[in-house]
């Protein structure tokens, strides 16, 4: 199996990204409007907006709002489900059952009310993405537990522990190495990229909404710009004959990609064998 190929794509436009976002002004340059809506050749590597400013600074804003964001709740998924598979091989009821009662709870709240309560308690002066990444990630969590879980309880549980300690194997071995590497990775891995997906998703929703409604984010200062604003600005390429906006929407939709791409290669190079 080829893991190599996908693994190293993906970790290129991981970076990449994060490039993108450590580079990012604190605020967009000045209106230039001779240098209005001109295309990618005009203007490399994207174009410039209606008011003549490049969309590069868009770019590299918008990676700056949900990248770091997204990954931190997608590694935090990522521990989770660890967690919830590591304690199914510990063979306690108690613990089973206090796991269970904490994926009962938290599975019932309906994500988007607790999201957007979690955003109206964020002061103005403080907004940002991360907490509400981090909302999402123990939102999603029960999920995430109750597969890793599975997949313990497939192997044997505690009684798959019992015998690789039978044959002389340490903890460290059996839990992180045979249990955690071997047989959770796929889920684990795959959890957390979506996590990743869908808190870039929630980012570009609740951005658009307040651009649409004329309104500040809830994911960032109003100095910054999501890819969401790419997208409001070449979404009338879609509706009208308008010229000249058609550059904008692909270059939000294209960065929109890269990070769902990113996602399914990282999950495809940790699928199981």
């Amino acid at each position: 199996m080829t893991r190599w190929p996908p693994a190293l794509v993906a970790v290129a436009i991981f970076v990449a990204l994060l490039a993108l976002g450590a580079m990012a002004p604190e605020h967009l340059a000045d209106s230039d409007m001779s240098r209005k809506l001109l295309g990618w050749s005009e203007a490399p590597p994207f174009g410039t907006d209606g008011s003549g400013r490049p969309l590069l600074e868009y770019v590299m804003q918008g990676a700056r709002v949900v990248v770091l964001p997204a990954t931190v709740a997608g590694l935090a998924v990522g521990m989770m489900s660890v967690l919830g598979g590591l304690l199914r091989c510990v063979g306690d009821a108690r613990v089973d059952t206090a796991v269970a009662a904490f994926g009962e709870v938290v599975g019932a709240l309906p994500r988007m009310v607790v999201i957007l309560v979690v955003a109206t308690l964020i002061p103005s002066s403080n907004r940002g993405l991360l907490p509400l990444a981090l909302t999402w990630a123990v939102l999603c969590s029960p999920g995430a537990m109750d597969e890793a879980a599975a997949v313990s309880e497939r192997l044997g549980g505690a009684r798959f522990v019992e015998a690789l300690r039978a044959h002389g194997f340490s903890w460290s071995r059996i839990f992180l190495y045979h249990i955690v590497a071997l047989n959770l990775r796929p889920v684990v891995v795959r959890q957390a990229c979506e996590t990743l997906t869908q808190v870039t998703f929630l980012e570009l929703a609740l951005s658009y909404l307040a651009v649409a409604q004329q309104q500040s984010s809830f994911t960032h200062p109003d100095s910054l710009k999501s890819w969401a604003d790419l997208l409001k600005l070449g979404y009338p390429a879609l509706v009208t004959p308008q010229p000249g906006t058609g550059h904008i929407l692909v270059a939000g939709l294209f960065f929109v990609g890269t990070v769902v791409l990113s996602a399914r290669l990282g999950t495809y190079a940790a699928r199981a064998r």
